[in-house]
């Protein structure tokens, strides 16, 4: 599958901007102007349609293909849009890092989501092995997953999804099966630092946590003090951020801004609302999140109990996630499959672990007498 991935890469618009902050990052003194010849010169060697871009083409924001056209012409323009990019710096590091292990920088990108991808589903079956001590079982569910079609997306374009999602998984599985709560606030970090919008979920979770903590065996201070390092890695990145959230939403679903940093448009809070009103039923339901949830309604109800401190605790967990996802959408409304794996395999492993609580996973309860 990683051999597949590998030779069917999706060369997406986003990696004219990875593979420029690599150029930034190890050619500090090259002028924007060269920076921008070389990427382009050798990006169009790799996919020469992949700039074939008209103004014909269906737009879904105001000249939104016309701008990747535009910045494939404008070094000035393609300068400012790599701004948008770096505030992923540890996803930055790791394609830099690839680089510097002497592959060209498109590969370099597309090595990190596939490595990602392997090490994701390696952590998944450890997962699986510990909690269903069975191992058919665990490897065809590994396989299964790997097939999941988000993943597979995700891992054939050059995004932060796949990084971002091994990074969440590990720090879970870190806090939950490892019981090593230092180590998972450093792997939080990592994930905050390739995808800044997961504060979101970390900050929840430290509030459900905080509730729970003598249950988890956790002090106030030692809680507090780690949750103290995950708003530091979101602070330092909005911190060095040239670019104001307001004009991050405003260009990548209103009017695409040429200049983001120099010259951006104002925003304007009723075309943006009109814009989430619009979507934000399309994308909930054109997404794998009704279907999850019709899953945590029939797993949790049947083991459900008003008095159970546990069966309170396993609720208010997916509803973090799904709060989470819709405050995300409201700072950048998309709700996209490839960039949701994390909530997704988050959702998917929560349940087996509760489902498998008892002996089996596929134990029918029904005949258990419950």
């Amino acid at each position: 599958m990683s051999y597949y991935l590998y030779t069917h890469q999706y060369y997406n618009v986003d990696i004219e901007a990875y593979v420029g902050l690599i150029y930034k990052a190890e050619y500090p003194e090259m002028k924007i102007e060269d920076v921008h010849k070389k990427v382009y010169t050798e990006l169009k060697g790799t996919n020469p349609k992949i700039f074939g871009i008209t103004p014909q083409d269906e737009e879904i924001a105001v000249g939104e293909n016309t701008y990747y056209k535009i910045l494939s012409e404008n070094p000035k323009a393609y300068e400012e849009e790599l701004q948008l990019f770096s505030v992923k710096p540890f996803y930055n590091f790791v394609n830099w890092m690839f680089f510097k292990l002497g592959f060209k920088a498109p590969v370099a990108v597309s090595l990190t989501s596939i490595f990602s991808f392997v090490a994701i589903l390696v952590l998944i079956f450890s997962f699986l092995i510990q909690i269903l001590k069975n191992y058919p079982l665990a490897f065809i569910l590994t396989v299964l997953i790997s097939l999941f079609k988000p993943l597979l997306e995700a891992s054939r374009h050059a995004s932060a999804d796949s990084l971002s999602c091994l990074l969440l998984l590990v720090s879970f599985y870190i806090f939950v099966v490892k019981k090593n709560h230092l180590w998972a606030t450093v792997f939080a970090m990592l994930c905050i630092l390739t995808r800044p919008e997961y504060f979101i979920l970390y900050s929840f979770l430290y509030i459900l946590i905080y509730f729970y903590r003598n249950s988890l065996q956790l002090s106030r201070s030692k809680l507090l003090m780690s949750y103290g390092y995950i708003f530091l890695s979101f602070f330092l990145i909005q911190y060095f951020n040239q670019i104001s959230w307001s004009t991050l939403v405003m260009n990548q679903f209103t009017k695409v801004q040429i200049y983001p940093i120099s010259d951006p448009d104002p925003f304007y809070f009723p075309d943006y609302l009109n814009y989430v009103k619009k979507v934000i039923m399309l994308d909930f339901n054109g997404s794998y999140f009704p279907i999850l949830l019709l899953f945590i309604v029939i797993i949790l109800a049947n083991k459900f109990s008003v008095n159970s401190r546990r069966s309170w605790l396993q609720s208010l967990f997916f509803a973090t996630i799904y709060v989470s996802v819709f405050l995300r959408f409201l700072i950048f409304p998309s709700l996209a499959n490839r960039m949701m794996i994390g909530f997704y395999l988050l959702i998917i492993l929560s349940l087996i672990y509760i489902q498998n609580s008892k002996t089996d996973i596929f134990k029918n309860s029904l005949e258990a007498g419950k």
